[in-house]
């Protein structure tokens, strides 16, 4: 048996042979008091009441013993011993809520860790660096997020969220919305489209939760590389930092759309054209409630920190933190931190390339043809079958489904990416032909031939894109470099 644990009755039992073997006059009644406070530091809150009753009946006992002079100072004596067990229940009690409380914020920030990306990894479009701190509180960690999501045609998605509250549940929340967000980028939603979406979401969270109130504010951002458009979109959240290569930093108006959960409102999104270079930082609100001047202050001294442009990302991101000094304890314990940096870059025209086509039935040949041409320039002529036939079919379905002009995009990235654009708005849908059918396998052959393919939805119509692995390519590019494109793509 632990020795620690029997260490209060033994203390009990020795306290009990002294009390009743010494002197009436003696004080060595006041033992007693001890062991209630010894029981608390091991037991728990009903062994340690048991402990504390038995130490004052014991010493009650003991009254036969004590001269009719004394009973005034017994009385003082037997008070000192009930506070004592008081005290001691007090203690044990609040050593198992600490307990508690430990345990769930380890489940809570082992929850939270598991479903936060544990490598964000640089992409042909941005070069990114994080630091996420978890609050240092009694309520727990919170359900602060960030991401960064590849999209079709190079592009990327970055974003921040935070839900409102701590612990477990918070932590829940905060994946479930994660998730959410994945699955609806992977839909190629416009910003303000998504958040509507993860609007709906966080109400139907909330109509579950009875007892809880789900709230939730986020900041998506999409970058392209290609035409270096950046379009944001916020719901209740702080807008990015945005520092041009020369220095400037400024935190851009945005539409003041509501936090996640409101419904009954609309988002909106603004549109910037960023040169490469261009630093994006986005927080969550955590970080700017270190600075005793407010918001305000917070976003001047992270300008001066993200200013110097020429630093590492990683640099960066400690200096933004250790400029947010905490005003006070109380204030760092108030919320999750999440800081996301992430320079631009840009593909060099040189490894874009479009053409627009008329509807008619000899666009498909002359698809073909205009692509053999461009991977011949690339130095891709391996890569030249399969991607005259995803070419083939895309062109042929926007030729008969869609409508006029067509619009074929090549772009020699991480993959090769094919892109075919129409002015339809049909949704295409992979199907298995039976045998005997003469149609209905271009999308099939798409699927088979590249790596992953989908359809993506703008103001002027469609566009079906499809992505193939340079993997084994002579001449492909293997590492990005400044531009998203690595200095020995082609062969001189």
């Amino acid at each position: 048996m632990n020795l620690l644990w029997i260490s209060p009755f033994v203390a009990l039992a020795g306290c009990v042979v002294v009390v009743f073997g010494s002197n009436p006059h003696s004080h060595y009644g006041l033992l007693l008091a001890v062991v209630p406070l010894l029981s608390a530091a091991v037991h728990n809150v009903g062994t340690t009441t048991l402990v504390g009753g038995a130490c004052v009946a014991f010493f009650a006992l003991a009254h036969y013993r004590v001269p009719a002079g004394d009973t005034a100072v017994w009385l003082i004596k037997l008070g000192i011993v009930a506070a004592a067990a008081v005290i001691g229940v007090l203690i044990s009690r609040a050593r198992v809520s600490e307990r508690q409380l430990t345990e769930s914020r380890a489940v809570a920030l082992t929850l939270q860790r598991g479903l936060l990306p544990h490598d964000v990894k640089a992409t042909n479009a941005v070069e990114v660096h994080h630091r996420y701190l978890p609050a240092d509180s009694e309520a727990g960690v919170g359900g602060d997020w960030f991401d960064v999501i590849q999209l079709s045609g190079a592009r990327v998605a970055l974003v921040v969220g935070d839900v409102a509250g701590h612990g477990v549940h918070a932590a829940a929340t905060m994946g479930r919305l994660r998730t959410a967000v994945h699955t609806l980028a992977d839909l190629d939603l416009a910003p303000d489209e998504l958040l509507a979406r993860l609007d709906d979401l966080v109400i139907r969270l909330a109509d579950d939760e009875t007892d809880r109130i789900v709230a939730a504010s986020c900041l998506y951002v999409v970058y392209d590389p290609v035409s270096r458009r950046c379009t944001i979109a916020r719901a209740g959240h702080p807008a990015p930092a945005i520092v041009r290569p020369d220095g400037r930093a400024d935190f851009p108006r945005l539409p003041d759309n509501p936090p996640l959960g409101l419904g009954g409102t609309g988002f909106e999104c603004a549109e910037l054209t960023l040169p490469e270079g261009t630093l994006l930082a986005l927080y969550t609100d955590g970080l700017l409630a270190l600075r005793a001047g407010g918001p305000e202050a917070a976003q001047e001294a992270m300008a001066r920190v993200l200013e110097r442009t020429g630093l590492p990302l990683a640099s960066l991101c400690d200096g933004v933190l250790a400029a947010l000094p905490p005003s006070g304890a109380e204030d760092r314990s108030r919320d999750d931190i999440a800081l996301l940096l992430a320079r631009t870059r840009v593909v060099d025209p040189r490894w874009v390339a479009s053409w627009e086509l008329p509807a008619t039935a000899e666009a498909p040949s002359r698809a073909r043809t205009l692509t053999a041409r461009q991977l011949d320039t690339w130095h891709l002529s391996e890569a030249l079958f399969p991607t005259e036939l995803v070419v083939s079919e895309l062109v042929t379905n926007a030729v008969r489904y869609g409508g006029g002009p067509v619009r074929l995009r090549l772009i020699y990235d991480h993959a090769l990416i094919c892109e075919v654009s129409d002015t339809g708005s049909t949704s295409p849908h992979l199907r298995h032909a039976r045998l005997m059918d003469e149609g209905g396998r271009g999308l099939y052959l798409v699927g088979c031939l590249t790596d992953r393919w989908g359809t993506r939805y703008g103001s002027g119509g469609k566009t079906i894109w499809a992505e193939r692995s340079l993997a084994g390519v002579t001449g492909a590019a293997r590492e990005p470099s400044s531009n998203g494109i690595s200095r020995d793509a082609v062969r001189s």
